[in-house]
This record gives structure tokens, sequence and C-alpha cells, in this order.
């Protein structure tokens, strides 16, 4: 008998930042088997349920392989570090980070598809701190707390990438952790996927098709809310090229 599969990386994020993409590369590996399922959520939404649960999320096989999912909640929710730090503390992270202005659009009208907003994006934009207010303690300070709003509505808290890392950087050693920017996924997948797999201490794959999954398309947006958004975002994305010591030019 098989022994109860277990995780050994997860990617972590970001939300409308390549993650489906980036499993979906990662499982063309013979020595990878990831979640049949495309989110598990067991760390944000089904915490409560336990690992004899989570476990069950994965195929079991006798062969030796890396398991692994993607939840793209994981990131920005405050108490997940905290919690895959107590159960896998050798857990190998990987976050994409996407221009937080582009991904909060993109999030915006992903939740305008699935039917999770009916605001204007304007309006949904200013709302969000009344929305989200008090969120975060609440999710911190109970397992079984579930917010609507801090999933679906954090189109700019979200994009505050920093704060989110510090979070993981406070349970992890910073090897744990592989940082990647979003474009490089889409420009440059071969070298990417590489990258990955070097990371989960895995040997190259070359693939000859690369689908950009998960992927939306959206009207054009007005200029001042463009605007509006860098300027919000340009002071936290300096201190996260400053901590990340690199400029990604956002």
């Amino acid at each position: 008998m098989p022994s109860p599969p277990m995780p050994h990386f997860l990617i972590i994020g970001t939300q409308k930042g390549g993650t489906t993409s980036a499993l979906h590369y990662l499982n063309q590996h013979p020595q990878i088997q990831v979640a049949p399922q495309k989110e598990v959520h067991y760390f944000d939404l089904h915490y409560s349920q336990g690992l004899s649960w989570y476990q069950q999320q994965f195929p079991k096989t006798d062969e030796p392989t890396l398991n692994g999912e993607a939840s793209p909640y994981y990131i920005v929710h405050p108490d997940v570090p905290r919690r895959v730090a107590a159960d896998f503390p050798e857990m190998k992270l990987i976050a994409l980070l996407r221009n937080p202005v582009d991904r909060a659009i993109s999030h915006y009208y992903h939740a305008i598809k699935e039917g999770l907003e009916t605001l204007p994006l304007e309006e949904a934009l200013a709302q969000e701190p009344t929305r989200l207010a008090g969120e975060a303690q609440k999710l911190e300070a109970n397992p079984h707390y579930h917010s609507y709003a801090y999933q679906h509505h954090s189109y700019v808290t979200r994009g505050y990438y920093l704060q989110q890392l510090q979070r993981w950087w406070a349970h992890f050693p910073k090897s744990q952790l592989l940082i990647l920017h979003s474009d490089d996924l889409y420009q440059q997948p071969q070298v990417t996927l590489n990258r990955m797999l070097a990371f989960l201490n895995l040997p190259e794959l070359t693939l000859t098709d690369f689908p950009s999954l998960n992927s939306g398309n959206y009207s054009h947006v007005s200029q001042s809310i463009q605007q509006q958004l860098q300027e919000t975002f340009r002071p936290h994305n300096q201190r996260l090229f400053a901590a990340l010591n690199q400029n990604w030019g956002w």
C-alpha cells in the first residue's frame, strides 16, 4: 500500500498571475504529480477539514514523485503562512508576481465574469477599504472564518506584494520561496519552467507547447483609473524592488 501522499510544493499566487499555466507546465514533468482539483484551497478555506482530507486531494502512487498544488489565495491570506509552516516546515513555495495594476484590473473583470462583483470598476476600487475593513484580523483570529470580501474584492490589497511576502518570510527561510515575474512565464516559458524545476531539485524538461491558461480579456480601462492605480502602487513597488534587489519597471 502506498503511503498517504503529502505535498512538496505550493504555488501560492498571485491570483491572475499565471498560476494555472505554471502548474500545468510543471505537471508535464514525469516526477511531478499535481492535485486533480484546480485549486485545493486547503490552507485558506478548508483548513478545518484536517490533514487526512488534504492528503486525499493528491493521487496515490508507488512512484517517487513530488506532489504540488496551486491556490492563489494562499499568498494574501494573513494566516496561511503560519498554517503551512506548522504542518509542512520544509515546503517549497513558488510565487508569481504580476504588475499589480494589470493584476487588479484583470481580477476585477474576472469577478464580473464569475458573478462575484456588481459595482463599476471605479466604485469597486473606492469601496475596497470599507469592504475589507477588519477582515484580515478576523481571518487571523478564527481559523473557521471565511471572508467573501477579502477573497473576491481585494483588487488593490492583493497587489501589496511585499507585505504578503514578509508574512511568508517570517515563517520560512527565503531559500524556500521562489519569486518569479509573471511576464517571464509568458515571454520565456522554457527558461522559467527550468528555474522552477531547479528550485524543486528536479532535472530540466523541454516542452514544445506552452498554452496560456485561464487568461482573461477585458475592455478598455480609462487612463485615469490606470494612473490612479499606478500612483497607489508606486511606493509599494519601490519597497518590493528594494527587498528583492531587482527592478521590474512597474
